[in-house]
């Protein structure tokens, strides 16, 4: 990696789930960090045992753009803002600023100081409900919520951007992406559930919903991946593990590590905003040398022991 870090990497968001993990790995690469999150404190439970070899700016991106010298960095990895679906259907114009706005106000720094190269992590949510599986980064993109919306209308400025102004561009597509640190969402909702009540477990729908479940580690790897290997004019990649699981099936790989037999109640309905089926092709990220490692049962094993750490 050290051809694309030498002068530094700046992590929006890098205090969240997905950002800290990639803060570790660049950290552990021996890449000089820089953590943009108003969330990044030395007390930070993602951040505590990094803190003192990163550099932190405890401020929203917007603030810290008025004195920030972007230039002098290498690569850009823009994981800040809303992170979730729900939150945004609730309230779209939070989901408005903290993604779309913030992320123009960005790609306008960069637009001065185009040297960066700028991944910007995008969602899955840009497809709405697919029209077909699996789903290609070529497909037609149709978000059903305001998180989409905004993610979408990112993607679309940061292309924009590398073919008018030279901005070193690409976007990934994250779909599902599960791990350590993640305190919400389903992987980690079924995996508190069952520990609260393990005589049974009520899911979403009626469990034949199916997901990508990226796990983090993954995630990260495909995040590198794009930064040392993409050629930056704009393009989009789909960020997956390339093989799709049902909720039912989450469930009962849970109960399996856990050693439950609870009885599984459906609801029949699902949330606002969310597509049923995701499948997904990962071919064009593949081509970049990207390879998903991690299983679902060893991915949900590594949440089993943080927690029991944790909690």
């Amino acid at each position: 990696m050290s051809h694309w870090y030498k002068q530094g990497v700046l992590v929006t968001g890098g205090a969240g789930f997905i950002g800290s993990h990639l803060v570790e790995r660049l950290n552990a690469a021996g890449a000089r960090v820089t953590v943009l999150d108003h969330h990044a404190t030395p007390e930070h439970p993602n951040l505590a045992p990094i803190h003192q070899h990163v550099t932190m700016i405890p401020m929203t991106v917007e603030a810290a753009l008025e004195t920030l010298d972007i230039g002098r960095f290498d690569t850009i990895f823009h994981l800040g803002g809303n992170p979730y679906v729900p939150p945004s259907v609730d309230d779209p114009v939070m989901d408005y600023e903290k993604n779309l706005h913030t992320t123009f106000k960005l790609l306008e720094r960069l637009r001065a100081h185009p040297t960066p190269r700028f991944v910007y992590a995008s969602s899955a949510a840009v497809y709405g409900n697919p029209t077909r599986l699996p789903i290609r980064e070529d497909d037609p993109t149709l978000p059903i919520s305001p998180y989409g919306v905004s993610k979408l209308a990112s993607e679309r400025y940061a292309d924009v951007y590398s073919q008018l102004y030279g901005v070193r561009s690409s976007s990934a597509r994250m779909f599902s992406v599960y791990g350590p640190r993640q305190r919400k969402q389903v992987i980690f909702d079924v995996m508190t559930k069952l520990i609260a009540t393990p005589d049974q477990i009520e899911i979403f729908g009626d469990g034949t919903q199916e997901r990508d479940f990226c796990h983090v580690d993954d995630a990260v790897s495909a995040l590198l991946t794009i930064a040392a290997c993409a050629p930056g004019k704009g393009e989009v990649y789909n960020v997956a593990s390339g093989v799709s699981h049902s909720i039912k099936h989450v469930v009962e790989t849970w109960c399996k590590i856990l050693n439950l037999h609870p009885r599984l109640n459906s609801t029949g309905q699902v949330r606002a905003g969310e597509p049923d089926k995701w499948t997904v092709d990962i071919s064009a990220l593949k081509k970049l040398g990207f390879v998903p490692h991690m299983s679902l049962e060893e991915g949900l094993r590594q949440i089993k022991d943080w927690y029991d750490a944790q909690f």
